[in-house]
């Protein structure tokens, strides 16, 4: 129990929160994004830091902490991914029409600075702990970034569920590098060799030979893995998966509710003025101006007309 079900528990829930709580950051008011991109930054410094003290150590609560350290320094990438801060040099839509490498290309401008910061990570973090007994931490940022990988290529060449509200208004144009579709070619071999490597680490997790330190370790792994095919089957599966985390978006309903910007700038246009009453806004005041003329213009003729009738000049 405390070798192989306590850690799955931990790793499920762990998982699942800081899903979630990423969530809520993303979509809370723009001020707010600076201050939660500087504790989040501050956070993960501190992670890897632990990353590179825990390493060295082969205990059971050496193994909690290498976990955590190395989720929540996965988190700062997707943190600051979804608030716009790493993302790549394209900010804008797709083409409408590009298909094919040239459509990919397109795509990885949208995430280019994004993926070069998880690769920079991953190599220190390798670096720091090469040669320690403790590499789980660092098999946790590379099994998670596993994960993402395979995630992003599924959406982008077609599946049944996209999530699409998980992604920021900000970075809305990121939809357009979505594809909708039954299934794609990658999908059944990403689930097949996700598979194969979740079948080899419960197979040392539940190994009789392996250290209370080897099963916690492996167990995490396998957790983690199972979840990456997971979420894979709920991309093209009739599933409400996203109800998982719905908890996630009430910043977002209760931004939409409080009518708060999503953007910033002076030419910020009010949530419940569409486009077509920003346009005629103008020309509405314009009409305005030339009925209130006219208006001012008749009262006088009116007046003089009254006062006539009243001296009998009329």
């Amino acid at each position: 129990m405390y070798d192989h079900g306590l850690p799955a528990l931990f790793a499920v829930f762990v998982w699942w929160f800081s899903t979630g709580a990423i969530i809520y950051l993303n979509h809370l008011p723009r001020h707010t994004l600076r201050w939660s991109m500087g504790g989040a930054t501050v956070l993960c410094a501190l992670c890897l830091y632990g990353l590179a003290e825990t390493a060295g150590d082969d205990g059971v609560s050496a193994v909690y902490l290498a976990f955590v350290f190395g989720l929540l320094a996965w988190g700062w990438h997707e943190l600051s991914f979804f608030m716009g801060y790493v993302t790549g040099p394209r900010r804008t839509a797709c083409p409408v029409g590009l298909r094919g490498w040239r459509r990919f290309v397109c795509a990885m401008q949208a995430v280019l600075y994004h993926e070069l910061a998880i690769a920079a990570t991953a190599v220190g973090i390798v670096a720091m702990t090469w040669g320690q007994p403790n590499q789980f931490g660092t098999w946790t940022f590379l099994v998670l970034w596993w994960m993402r990988q395979n995630a992003k290529l599924n959406v982008f060449l077609g599946v049944r569920n996209l999530s699409e509200e998980f992604v920021p208004d900000h970075l809305g144009y990121l939809k357009s590098f979505m594809a909708r579709k039954p299934m794609n070619l990658l999908f059944p071999v990403s689930v097949t060799v996700s598979t194969v490597i979740a079948v080899i680490l419960v197979d040392r997790a539940v190994d009789p030979a392996a250290s209370a330190f080897q099963a916690v370790g492996y167990t995490f792994l396998s957790v983690l893995m199972v979840l990456a095919i997971l979420e894979h089957w709920f991309m093209v599966l009739p599933l409400p998966a996203a109800a998982l985390w719905h908890w996630g978006l009430s910043s977002r309903r209760g931004r939409d509710r409080t009518g708060s910007d999503t953007t910033s700038g002076a030419g910020r246009t009010a949530p419940s003025q569409t486009i077509g009453d920003a346009a005629r806004g103008p020309v509405l005041q314009a009409t305005g101006a030339v009925t209130q003329t006219r208006q001012d213009h008749i009262r006088p003729t009116a007046a003089v007309r009254f006062a006539a009738a009243a001296t009998g000049m009329e």
